[in-house]
């Protein structure tokens, strides 16, 4: 990528429109009676800050990401390929509802289906 390129970070608004981004979805997900359960003990700031890291990374913005393996921190939760589906659904609703176009939205969701293994731990699937 060339200094000129500009990140699909950088289209979708940056750091203030992923922090709303983060914000508003997990609005949606708590929401989920079918996706909330997955949080009930989790500390929501602490995951609001990883997700922003986590999006920058995947949006080629700042990446200051930890080194946390995506597939230890989701292990043996039983996040399903369902329940990513849905994940997915409610970050397409929200992308939408904060004015992010649609081809940066079907950028967004490609660029955050690829990690679908990591998270479910379905390895070889192709659901």
């Amino acid at each position: 990528m060339t200094s000129e390129e500009i990140t699909l970070y950088e289209e979708i608004g940056g750091r203030e429109t992923v922090e709303r981004l983060i914000n508003e979805f997990y609005d949606r997900v708590l929401s989920d009676p079918e996706l909330a359960p997955f949080f009930e003990n989790t500390a929501m700031d602490r995951l609001h800050h990883m997700q922003q890291e986590f999006f920058a990374a995947a949006l080629d913005g700042p990446a200051t990401m930890s080194e946390l393996d995506l597939s230890y921190a989701h292990s043996g939760r039983g996040i399903g390929q369902s329940h990513f589906n849905r994940f997915v659904q409610h970050l397409l609703a929200t992308l939408e509802s904060i004015g992010v176009g649609d081809d940066q939205q079907m950028e967004v969701i490609r660029r955050i289906s690829t990690y679908v293994n990591d998270i479910t731990g379905e390895v070889g699937t192709d659901s």
